[in-house]
């Protein structure tokens, strides 16, 4: 029997069964491990992607049979350790996919292995630890705390502590922590209108990057549109599933859907300023928990900020009275935007503003939150990040990336030093406002 090579058909995706007690049974993860890797080993199209695939291609490569049967079972966990589930294997190489009759989904399989790994024990502390972002930055960014915490982040000797004890990498960028808040800067407005977006300020928007999210607000409100801030919100909840504490996932969306859902059912559409918080809400946690209609609800209500401002411009609700902005700018498209699978909307209304040149990569940054800054993967990151930084030249004004934190880490390891923001600010200087 003939087997096609790949799919016509869209690329779709499974529920993911994490409450079947299938889905922690070792034996047959490995049995699917092997099935999947040998696939992989077979066609190698992923090999530029990430560390994962050329360390399976290593182990194959170097195991006595030059097979993956040969490959040590113990070894499939340095695999899995290297994946940050960034999808774009999915999304952007894989010919297997389903609807293809191999059903090859590489991510969700990762993400069952850490499952287990973290069920198992095997988690590190520093690791949870540094997938707390809330509760971290709840702590760090106290008033007199958090220029404590900042000043000492500029510090190599205390970094070299951090090293030691939190795993944080030396030479790794790490975002700063601010006192006032995103919560605190947001000011409410009593002005009504059709169009109404509440914002899903996000751990980092509300601890490391209030600016973005207000330029973000000042930008909507710019163009008529209601914004509300939404209030109390947990974390996204991507960093636990980064490390298979999916149990934790479910709480936080249990303590995050309820007061999103209201909004909905009030008219807002739903934003977030970071591309992993859209994906969990638009993808991820409709793929956990499938059979929650209130999910499903929030899901097809969220918006990325650009593919928002998109929607606006389809309805002739967009102002394009941008002002001359003469930048050259290195623009990272980021994972978790591109497999939201909704376009290239950024790019789209920023090369609407005069005199803008953008030199666009759609590489990884090899960021992803915690990887890009532990000890143990901050190299990989750094490795996978240099295509992108290699575009930055003595001429280039600002590097850009949807995720904040991608485009601070591509700017931090390029050889020319050069500034990084959020896309919507640059916006925010074309309207000049």
């Amino acid at each position: 029997m003939s087997i096609r090579e790949g799919n016509l058909e869209a690329p779709i995706r499974h529920p993911i069964n994490w409450k079947d007690p299938d889905f922690y049974n070792e034996d047959l993860l490995n049995e699917e491990l092997e099935r999947v890797f040998d696939i992989c080993h077979g066609c190698r199209r992923c090999v530029s992607l990430c560390q994962s695939f050329p360390t399976l291609f290593d182990l194959v490569d170097e195991s006595p049979t030059f097979e993956v049967d040969g490959v040590d079972k113990a070894d499939y966990k340095k695999v899995v350790d290297e994946c940050f589930l960034c999808d774009l294997c999915y999304m952007t190489k894989c010919p297997y996919v389903p609807p293809h009759e191999w059903n090859l989904d590489f991510p969700h399989l990762m993400l069952r292995a850490k499952a287990i790994q973290f069920k198992k024990g095997e988690t590190s502390k520093s690791h949870m630890m540094l997938t707390s972002p809330m509760k971290v930055g709840s702590i760090a960014s106290k008033p007199l705390l958090s220029s404590i915490v900042n000043w000492s982040n500029n510090q190599k000797i205390l970094r070299k502590l951090t090293q030691m004890v939190l795993g944080v990498h030396v030479d790794a960028v790490v975002p700063k922590y601010h006192s006032k808040t995103l919560t605190k800067s947001f000011v409410e407005e009593t002005h009504t209108s059709d169009e109404k977006v509440a914002i899903f300020g996000t751990c980092y928007g509300e601890y490391n990057d209030p600016q973005s999210v207000l330029d973000m607000v000042d930008i909507l409100r710019h163009n008529g549109v209601e914004v509300k801030l939404v209030k109390k919100t947990q974390c996204c909840g991507m960093p636990k599933m980064e490390l298979g504490d999916l149990e934790t996932v479910e709480s936080y969306a249990s303590e995050n859907i309820g007061p999103l859902k209201e909004l909905v059912d009030e008219g807002y559409k739903l934003m977030a300023p970071v591309p992993s918080c859209v994906l969990m809400f638009k993808n991820e946690l409709p793929a956990l928990l499938n059979d929650d209609e209130n999910v499903k609800a929030v899901s097809e209500a969220f918006f990325d900020p650009f593919e928002y401002l998109s929607y606006l411009l389809g309805k002739d609700k967009l102002k394009i009275d941008f002002k001359q902005l003469d930048k050259d700018i290195v623009y990272q498209v980021a994972c978790h935007q591109r497999v939201q699978n909704i376009g290239g909307h950024t790019k789209r209304i920023l090369e609407m503003i005069p005199g803008i040149n953008l030199d666009v990569a759609e590489r990884c940054s090899g960021h992803d939150g915690t990887y890009g800054v532990r000890k143990d993967t901050h190299t990989y990151a750094v490795k996978i990040g240099k295509p992108v930084a290699k575009k930055v030249t003595e001429n280039t004004d600002l590097v850009i990336s949807d995720c904040v934190m991608a485009g601070n880490h591509i700017a931090h390891i390029a050889d020319q030093k050069v500034d990084s923001i959020h896309p919507i600010s640059v916006l925010k200087m074309a309207y000049g406002i």
